[in-house]
Formats: structure tokens, sequence, C-alpha cells
């Protein structure tokens, strides 16, 4: 959980460009906002407060670098957003996040179409993809992602008997600005019973 040094780019397909770029990252600089951004926050280990800001708006809180996400669904009957009227809105750390609900297909599916007997269990995940955003860092060490970059995340919700309800998040960025091919991360996170633990901490700007 600590700040990888510098030059430590395990992992990471990063095209020239990028390396050149964080080689310019130093110590003094662990904190700064940049890796709070949506290409790396999900990372961070920290805490999240998940709730409904109206009945299209998700909004997901961070305690790590006091982020707020906003994952915007398309209402009923509506329209989504046109990329121009998306890339007309001022960026920021978190850019514009278009979700929606993704079914997870097959029997459940089938039993929608028969419409009887009885249903398979229902689960799917949410599907979000995020462009818009300012430029930002895929680790705390400098590693750079473009305000070109599209991310792509999948939400997916399931529960231990044992170990409680857990989701788990697989990140996909493309950016062939810094990006030789697509960096795939996944993390997990655990429900907890209540926000005793909420310690909310500014990045630094």
């Amino acid at each position: 959980m600590r700040t990888p040094p510098k030059g430590d780019y395990a992992s990471v397909p990063m095209t020239p460009a990028a390396r050149q770029q964080a080689d310019t990252w130093d110590p003094s600089k662990d904190g700064q906002c940049q890796a709070y951004g949506v290409g790396g926050i999900m990372r961070m280990p920290g805490r999240l407060r998940i709730s409904w800001q109206d009945d299209n708006t998700l909004k997901i809180e961070t305690d790590a670098g006091q982020q707020t996400r906003l994952l915007h669904f398309t209402p009923p009957g509506g329209a989504p957003q046109t990329v121009s009227a998306i890339s007309s809105q001022p960026r920021n750390l978190q850019g514009y996040s278009a979700a929606e609900w993704v079914r997870s297909g097959g029997a459940f599916d089938a039993f929608l179409e028969r419409g009887a007997g009885s249903p398979p269990p229902r689960w799917g995940s949410l599907k979000v993809v995020t462009t818009n955003m300012t430029a930002g860092w895929l680790r705390r060490n400098g590693v750079p992602y473009s305000q070109d970059a599209v991310i792509t995340e999948n939400f997916t919700r399931f529960t231990n008997p044992d170990a409680g309800d857990w989701f788990v998040v697989t990140t996909t960025v493309e950016d062939p600005q810094n990006l030789a091919q697509p960096f795939i991360t996944s993390s997990n996170w655990k429900k907890e019973a209540d926000g005793a633990k909420w310690n909310p901490v500014a990045c630094k700007q």
C-alpha cells in the first residue's frame, strides 16, 4: 500500500513518452491530486460512501483524496448524452461517467422471453465509461494518463456467507498516448457495518 519508488513501472505497458514524463516525478509530489483522478482512485487504499444523488445519478465519495464521482444513468425514455455535449462540459479529475446496468444474459434473458416458470438468479454488473477528464496518474509515482483516455469500469457485487458483502471493480484504461495496450486492473471492496472508520484526507493541489 506504499507509494512505489520512482521508476517502478512494473506491469504498466507504458509508451516511451509516458516513461519520460513519469521519470520527472519525485517523492515531494507524493499525495498530489493527479493520483486521485478517475484513472487511479479505485486502486487507492481507503473507503467509499455510495449513495443516490438523485434518481439518475449514483454518487461515490472517497476518503482518500476527498474525491466525489458522479455516475450518470440515462433517464427512462431519455437519450444518452452526446459526445459533443460531454466534451463541452468543464474537465475535472473525475471526468464524465456514463453508467448502465448490464444483465448477465443467458438463462435470465430466456426467462424474460418465455414469461413463465421459476426465474433463475438475477445478477449482472454496472458498466461505467468515463471520458472528458483532466490528465492524471495511474499510480502515485507519476505514471501518466492523458485527458483523452477512455476508462471503462465494470462493478460486480457478490455476497459470501462468511466474508460478507463485497464488490469488485475491473478497470480498463485505453490511452494510446501513454499506453501501448489497454491497462487492466481489478480491486475488491468490502462493505463495513457503519461509517465509524470514515476519515477523509484531502489530496495536495
